[in-house]
């Protein structure tokens, strides 16, 4: 395995084999920092020769490249960018393509896409900076008029909970609106369910053998008001992840069917972690995850030890997937 690092700058950079400097510390989150080197990535001509340009200058050759694992959060990273980089290089990778990434990264067009699917979602309003939603609170909430409350306002094209703010009443909307657009200059205000919140693992399947989806997992809140960065990430108090979920054999089976279909209704590939709110009236979809968290706290690797796999085995079968569609 070679780990190639991307700075806040976009540089590239080959790192180190020590997987403590990128540990989640609350107190100093990981960040790539720029050594120097420049990974040179092969041209676009089915050639797969990976080489590494150090700081003095001198450049080696690496080995040929079998595979990319583009463990990325965020823009430029699970928002098919990287992706479509890959593609242009004729490099194998793992993970969504192009359109699924962008499309579940963008939350707006992936309610529309889901809907037009027949999948259930949460009702919602998107405010754009454009149109003025970035300074009118009022006519934001005017907008929204139709939506019960609480309401969750988040960025548009935000991962991990960034920018997430819960509204019980309007008077918090102008506070939470300023948040989110910090992030993005399109924004979601979304009628918040009242339901477990569960989630399930689904895998794309090496040749033509349909996906297949884990047993769900539920996040269950103690002393937290919803699922945040610090819940998801840092193993904050407040919220416990329990996979597999108590849930019957019928509810069971209505989560992965609903997530299989909603993976589908994106033209899903290789993986995504499917979150609902199981409802009095069913499942609905809240959002899908192109490149869900791979820490030893995060759902989807739970849900698929869960369901009879090992964490290693799980790795070897992203990359043995993205090898049989190359």
């Amino acid at each position: 395995m070679i780990p190639v690092g991307i700075t806040r700058a976009g540089a590239f950079v080959l790192e180190d084999d020590d997987p403590d400097k990128f540990a989640l510390d609350p107190a100093h989150m990981p960040e790539v920092v720029d050594n120097g080197s420049r990974v040179l990535w092969p041209e676009a001509n089915g050639a797969r020769e990976l080489r590494v340009r150090r700081a003095d200058g001198r450049v080696e050759d690496l080995g040929t490249v079998d595979v990319v694992l583009p463990i990325l959060h965020g823009t430029h990273g699970e928002d098919g960018t990287i992706q479509g980089f890959f593609d242009t290089l004729e490099l194998p990778y793992a993970g969504g393509g192009v359109l699924d990434s962008a499309l579940c990264m963008d939350k707006h067009f992936m309610k529309i896409a889901l809907q037009a699917a027949g999948v259930p979602v949460a009702p919602w309003v998107t405010v754009r900076r454009a149109e003025g939603g970035d300074a009118d609170a009022a006519a934001a909430a005017a907008h929204s008029a139709g939506l019960s409350l609480p309401w969750f306002v988040k960025p548009a094209r935000a991962g991990s909970s960034v920018g997430v703010s819960k509204v019980h009443d309007e008077s918090e909307l102008a506070a939470a609106l300023s948040t989110a657009f910090a992030e993005d200059d399109k924004v979601l205000i979304e009628e918040g369910l009242r339901g477990r919140e569960v989630e399930v693992g689904v895998l794309e399947s090496p040749g033509d053998a349909p996906a297949r989806a884990s047993l769900p997992g539920e996040v269950v809140l103690t002393a937290r008001e919803f699922y945040d960065f610090e819940g998801k990430y840092l193993g904050g108090d407040g919220v416990e992840v329990v996979c597999p979920a108590d849930m019957t054999a019928d509810e069971i089976a209505a989560i992965q069917e609903m997530g299989l279909r909603a993976f589908a209704a994106v033209d899903g590939r290789g993986l995504a972690r499917v979150d609902f709110f199981l409802t009095p009236g069913g499942p609905v979809v809240n959002e899908l995850n192109t490149m869900p968290g791979f820490t030893p706290i995060s759902m989807f690797p739970k849900c698929w030890i869960a369901s009879g796999m090992t964490y290693s085995a799980l790795i070897s079968e992203l990359i043995d997937t993205a090898l049989a569609r190359a």
